[in-house]
């Protein structure tokens, strides 16, 4: 198939690419104009430009195409509040889907997010059935998320729209040039991580969510949800297990919930004074309390998904961050 991939150079888009690539298909990355990037560099994909909340421009970009995977996204946290963060996730992924509809398309697979589910401990982890929870944080990016999904499986409904819903857990891997995800990463590296607090992530290999997204343009059930999580560790695992892979010494302080709290109100009061985003807000702070941890069943048994030990994907994002510059103190890192 011809695929048109929205956010295609971002660090899940990159993996999607080439996923893509190696599944046969032909590759079309949408991207935002007057975007630079490397991320896609030696890659046997057309480039074409296209702005998420522009119709003509999304259906110009997508003309051609049998299938698209919509992989651009904000996934900001600061402000709170962000009419932005709101416009890109929700206008843009239902903009994405009425070309798809338009145009005729055999598919969509929307590229969500895990904290569209409620999540659980490690005996019970979050599934496709679990409600939604994370409205308690006050958090756009979450929300915005969610209503998007909400819209698209709407359209699924009532309009025949096909298409499959990939939720990602948190990420590690190679591309990640904001960092985002892999700014825990770069701070045990540093020695820049104090303490741990009790709560804990699922965390994904980039490389195992997009081999999801592609097996979902085939095998994706229309109107079906799929949790790509990986392995389910509290943040005092997740630390340690960076560190013996990164050969530094792991954060050993255990952080009382009611201390790490308290950081994130200073941390947002600072930020609204300074209008600089800070290290950790409130509702950061929060969710770092709180066991977030899912299951990836559905995926492994219907799309085949892999589960890459966490290692792996850390030791990959750690490598190109260092073949990329992230290491020097002197730049900024960015290429």
């Amino acid at each position: 198939m011809r695929i048109a991939i929205t956010g295609a150079d971002g660090m899940l888009g990159a993996h999607i690419v080439r996923a893509a690539l190696a599944a046969g298909h032909r590759v079309r990355a949408a991207l935002q104009p007057g975007r630079a990037s490397s991320a896609l560099d030696g890659l046997d994909a057309e480039r074409v430009e296209a702005e998420l909340l522009d119709p003509a421009s999304l259906r110009s970009a997508f003309k051609g195409c049998d299938a698209v995977v919509n992989a651009a996204a904000l996934t900001d946290v600061w402000p709170a509040r962000s009419a932005r963060v709101r416009a890109v996730n929700y206008g843009g992924a239902v903009a994405v889907a009425e070309a798809v509809l338009g145009l005729g398309l055999a598919k969509l697979v929307h590229i969500g997010t895990a904290n569209s589910f409620g999540p659980g401990p490690k005996a019970n982890p979050g599934t496709e059935d679990s409600p939604y929870t994370d409205a308690r944080y006050g958090l756009d990016y979450q929300d915005s998320k969610r209503a998007a999904q909400e819209e698209l499986l709407r359209l699924h409904a009532e309009r025949g729209l096909p298409v499959s819903v990939i939720n990602p857990s948190f990420m590690f891997g190679a591309y990640d040039a904001k960092p985002g995800s892999g700014a825990m990463i770069l701070a045990v590296h540093a020695g820049a991580v104090p303490g741990y607090a009790r709560g804990g992530k699922s965390y994904a290999y980039a490389g195992d969510v997009a081999s999801a997204a592609v097996a979902a343009l085939e095998r994706g059930v229309n109107g079906r949800c799929y949790l790509a999580s990986g392995e389910n560790l509290s943040y005092a695992e997740a630390f340690s297990l960076i560190a013996r892979e990164l050969g530094v010494p792991s954060p050993r302080l255990a952080l009382p919930a009611p201390a790490v709290l308290a950081v994130g109100a200073l941390g947002s009061l600072a930020g609204a004074l300074s209008g600089k985003a800070p290290k950790l807000s409130l509702p950061m702070a929060r969710l770092a309390n709180a066991e977030c941890y899912y299951s990836n069943a559905r995926a492994a048994a219907e799309l085949g998904m892999p589960c890459t030990p966490p290692r792996t994907a850390v030791r990959e994002a750690f490598e190109w961050f260092a073949a990329n510059g992230y290491l020097d103190r002197g730049r900024k890192g960015r290429r």
